[in-house]
């Protein structure tokens, strides 16, 4: 790939499929990955309702689980993860959400990066079906605007690293918009990043050479074809096709579901570990 193809007359299209592709990433992001919220219907005593299960939590307090009242009793059966303990029975008790008739129960937190499992039950049905359990991580509080820059920041590197790639498969490598690239991924992944690994799970690295954990692994992989992108911008014959194959590397990158193999504190050892399995 070279530079001799002919450049659009402007960029200004360039730039909007470069927004859409972030904006389709970022809502990727948002609605898939084990700490989301397992959402669903189901039905009990008759009543059909929609539920909003919980799959993260901060542990600076119990974690509450609420669901629409069907006009059924209901209780959450919950136990530590991954561990083979007695499943714990709480009740849930009704309460008022304005005009709305909820049920609510509260599991207890757990120390950063401790999981639970559990499920409701009613007398005919449970909540996931099946008999399936959910998953729940609980994690240390972290700063408002620690967590907004680290997620603007990070999307900002995905829509220029994409608005690079685009550039240079058609024909407008422009010199800044890489560099600009490497400095965002820098930032808002490396740094802020690891701020916010900090303070909800203690470490502020724990992807290789120290751990396997995905997110901070995937940062990396980013950080680095960057790296090798802007070190090949002075070699025209080859640096159309560094950028275009760093760009792809980071929607691939974007495309793995966030916290995917995460840190998992064992109750065993009392030690948070890293890289353990996708819940």
């Amino acid at each position: 790939m070279t530079d001799a193809s002919p450049k659009p007359k402007s960029g200004i299209w360039i730039w909007l499929l470069a927004f859409f592709i972030m904006a389709a990433s970022a809502y990727y992001q948002r609605s898939t990955g084990p700490t989301h919220p397992l959402r669903g219907t189901a039905e009990a005593e008759g009543q059909q309702f929609s539920y909003r299960l919980p799959r993260s939590a901060v542990n600076e307090q119990d974690a509450k689980l609420t669901i629409p009242d069907p006009g059924a009793s209901a209780r959450v059966l919950w136990r530590r993860y991954p561990t083979n303990e007695l499943f714990t029975v709480v009740f849930m008790a009704p309460e008022t959400d304005g005009d709305k008739k909820i049920l609510t129960a509260r599991i207890p937190a757990q120390p950063a990066a401790g999981k639970v499992e559990y499920k409701i039950e009613f007398a005919n049905s449970s909540l996931p079906s099946g008999g399936d359990t959910v998953i729940m991580r609980f994690r240390g509080a972290v700063p408002p605007l620690l967590l907004l820059s680290h997620v603007l920041i990070i999307f900002a590197a995905m829509l220029a690293s994409t608005r690079a790639g685009l550039g240079a498969a058609f024909g407008r490598t422009e010199k800044r918009i890489p560099w600009v690239t490497l400095g965002l991924i820098l930032v808002g992944g490396l740094a802020l990043g690891a701020s916010v690994q900090k303070a909800a799970f203690g470490a502020y690295w724990t992807g290789w050479p120290f751990g396997s954990d995905l997110t901070d692994n995937k940062t990396l992989v980013m950080f680095i074809a960057w790296l090798l992108a802007c070190s090949l911008m002075s070699f025209s014959k080859i640096r159309r096709t560094a950028l275009v194959l760093a760009s792809f590397i980071t929607i691939v990158v974007y495309l793995i579901p966030h916290s995917l193999r995460g840190s998992e504190f064992d109750y065993q050892q009392g030690v948070v570990q890293t890289g353990q399995r996708a819940t």
